[in-house]
């Protein structure tokens, strides 16, 4: 690995756990696997989480391109885009910080996931990943980052593919593990599940801020 992406990849990985460490990227994932189809349906849903993360970073990678970024060295403009992504998401896990008491219940939304066919799963996964800001906004970062590096068209794919991997990893560990032992894990994540289900808002605060910083972090260095 050179050490052009490896400073990448680096920048990547805040970014990445930004959406896999969210209650909104785990609980489903977990749910998905209590249908009359668990197997199914657990696939479905990784398959359509992975095509809606794959679809957005490469639209941005590609669109990179069409902001002059591509084959040069990481421009200003992307140190400050990280800077702002930061603060954004600083400030939005205060708020949900200080708002954690009204999200203790999960929605009705969510606990539809326990009773999806596998076809509607893997569409749903694919459009959870769509439309969620956050989703969308890490892979902006990320697919402008890559887009912005001045690497090989090889090195961004494959830094592209390295983002994509560790951004889905909470939602591909529990659905393949289940598929390679269902009865094992069956209670742990059942335990999973009830506890995301409290903690979920005190959660997805805390991992916004942590987050958040790191990226803000990245972005000061690179100026």
């Amino acid at each position: 690995m050179t050490t052009g992406l490896g400073s990448l990849w680096s920048a990547l990985i805040p970014l990445a756990l930004v959406v896999a460490l969210s209650p909104i990227t785990v609980i489903p994932a977990v749910l998905v696997l209590q249908t009359a189809h668990p197997r199914a349906a657990g696939l479905a849903f990784l398959i359509g989480w992975l095509v809606g993360l794959a679809a957005l970073t490469t639209a941005f990678v590609a669109g990179s391109g069409l902001l002059g970024g591509l084959n040069r060295t990481p421009p200003t403009w992307a140190s400050w885009l990280r800077i702002a992504v930061g603060a954004a998401l600083i400030a939005f896990g205060v708020y949900r910080w200080t708002t954690r008491h009204g999200h203790r219940e999960m929605p009705g939304w969510m606990r539809s996931f326990t009773s999806m066919s596998p076809l509607r799963a893997g569409l749903t996964a694919t459009a959870l990943a769509v439309i969620r800001p956050e989703v969308l906004f890490m892979c902006a970062a990320a697919g402008l980052a890559i887009g912005s590096a001045g690497l090989s068209t090889a090195d961004g794919w494959q830094a592209a593919a390295f983002y994509i991997a560790v951004a889905a990893s909470t939602v591909a560990i529990p659905i393949l593990g289940y598929l390679a032992a269902s009865r094992r894990l069956t209670p742990t994540l059942n335990r999973v599940k009830d506890w995301m289900e409290q903690q979920h808002g005190a959660l997805f605060a805390a991992v916004l801020i942590l987050i958040g910083a790191m990226v803000i972090h990245n972005g000061i260095h690179a100026l």
